[in-house]
């Protein structure tokens, strides 16, 4: 039987150390964090086949005003097959045990991370509308 109970899905940057609190830890980054170990970022998988496009990345370049228009080209990106599966995977994992997604930018409001923890909860959201209700 599947467990109905609401994913937990918390987001943590690259540079904070890891705790066993954080469940499955998955980076979400394009690039590597620089200046941190494989080791220190005790990752269970790196999902940079999620991560926005190098050309969206770069056009966003963490500027704050361009954080909405980020967000729905994002969006639009995470819409792709390849990007529907692999959220859905995520979802699985986060319904099973803690995830944290682990991202490299200084800014802990506008990054990549914040937009797939978001989709990951609008899923989990369906999901639970969805499923049948059992009788009591």
């Amino acid at each position: 039987m599947r467990s109905r109970a609401a994913p937990r899905i918390r987001i943590k940057r690259a540079y904070e150390r890891a705790s066993r609190d954080d469940g499955a830890r998955v980076l979400v980054d394009r690039l590597w964090p620089r200046g941190v170990s494989r080791q220190a970022l005790a990752l269970d998988e790196w999902a940079k086949d999620i991560a926005p496009s190098d050309q969206l990345r770069r056009w966003f370049g963490h500027d704050p005003r361009r954080w909405k228009e980020f967000v729905s080209r994002y969006r639009e990106e995470l819409r792709a097959p390849a990007a529907r599966e692999r959220l859905e995977a995520l979802a699985r994992r986060a319904r099973a045990r803690p995830l944290t997604l682990v991202y490299g930018a200084r800014d802990e409001q506008h990054n990549d991370a914040v937009v797939i923890a978001d989709a990951l909860r609008r899923r989990s959201r369906r999901v639970a509308r969805s499923a049948p209700r059992r009788a009591a």
